[in-house]
């Protein structure tokens, strides 16, 4: 029994031996694979702790993101709502049935962007 686990503390001993100071490529890759994990979630793991304890003010962002959509449900908006409108028309009738599906998801986005907005994020700060 004490030879079995001798030999097996000097099999373990040469192999971490040979790991350290020749390693193979399979092992030199496993060994960078290791070390890039260990990067991200050190790198990951500050934002995520930031989380916890920071406060912030965000009137700016509310009021950046209401200039915009005033812009948008706006004169600018139905500009891009008719300009997609009559792309998608154009589109379809040569036969580009995506970019035409693509245009009408754009019309229908710039009429009802305020309301996606309300439905996905946190919009108590955003006045109508």
């Amino acid at each position: 029994m004490k030879n079995k686990i001798k030999n097996l503390y000097t099999k373990v001993g040469q192999n971490l031996g040979a790991c350290f100071y020749a390693p193979s490529e399979k092992q030199g890759r496993a060994i960078l694979f290791l070390l890039g994990i260990v990067l991200l979630a050190a790198g990951l793991a500050d934002g995520a702790v930031a989380q916890l304890t920071a406060k912030y003010n965000d009137t700016r962002l509310a009021e950046s993101a209401n200039i915009i959509l005033t812009h948008i449900e706006g004169s600018f908006g139905i500009l891009v709502m008719v300009a997609a409108g009559i792309g998608a028309i154009l589109s379809s009738a040569f036969g580009q049935y995506r970019a035409a599906l693509s245009l009408l998801v754009v019309a229908v986005g710039a009429f009802i962007l305020r309301s996606i907005i309300s439905t996905f994020f946190n919009d108590q700060h955003l006045q109508a």
